[in-house]
């Protein structure tokens, strides 16, 4: 999330357009939500179609043709998610399914493994995530998460299907110093739920 909302932003500060922050982090785990198959169906299907960067292209195609330029934060958002973050750790992604299944990431180009518990992973994505949040602080982009906004509704996605499998266990799926940012996410989406719910069902 921490480098989608970074490239989002930036991109965004580039292309003179205006983004919402809470989709932007929403579409960056989208491809993980292959997670919640594995956690209910007991199947293996991880990294596979829902990494596709042919999948992706697909999907954007007719966002693109709408929305134009606007729609390059989200894009970005998805596709760093495979061609950034798990490129870089694990690798073992189908990233042009369906015209092939071929295995692709830093591992598979030859280079050492990178795992989530490793230490180089670890302090990255940590470090990522300070990053990302001292960014959001100080250009408040934390503030649309406390708006009674029903496209926030959408953090529902996360929240179901990547943070809350994360702690449906013991041990933790992810090392403990990544914990931290996991419940922030967490707390900061149910929050952000919770008020739009309470505006919808206590309406006068």
């Amino acid at each position: 999330m921490a480098i989608a909302y970074l490239l989002g932003k930036a991109s965004a500060k580039l292309l003179k357009v205006n983004i919402n922050v809470p989709l932007l982090l929403v579409l960056s785990v989208i491809p993980d939500v292959d997670i919640i198959f594995n956690f209910i169906l007991h199947t293996n299907v991880h990294r596979g179609p829902t990494h596709s960067v042919i999948v992706a292209i697909l999907v954007f195609i007719p966002v693109f043709i709408y929305y134009r330029r606007k729609a390059v934060p989200y894009f970005l958002a998805l596709i760093s998610h495979s061609l950034i973050a798990d490129f870089i750790v694990g690798g073992q992604l189908q990233l042009v399914w369906p015209l092939s299944r071929r295995e692709f990431g830093l591992y598979q180009l030859g280079l050492p493994y990178i795992d989530i518990n490793s230490p180089m992973n670890v302090a990255l994505e940590f470090s990522l995530f300070v990053i990302a949040l001292i960014v959001m602080l100080k250009t408040r982009d934390l503030y649309p998460f406390f708006q009674n906004n029903k496209l926030n509704l959408v953090l529902i996605i996360p929240i179901f299907t990547v943070l809350l499998p994360t702690f449906s266990g013991y041990p933790l799926k992810v090392p403990l110093l990544l914990v931290l940012p996991h419940l922030f996410y967490l707390v900061l989406f149910a929050i952000s739920v919770l008020i739009v719910l309470k505006h919808i069902l206590y309406r006068p």
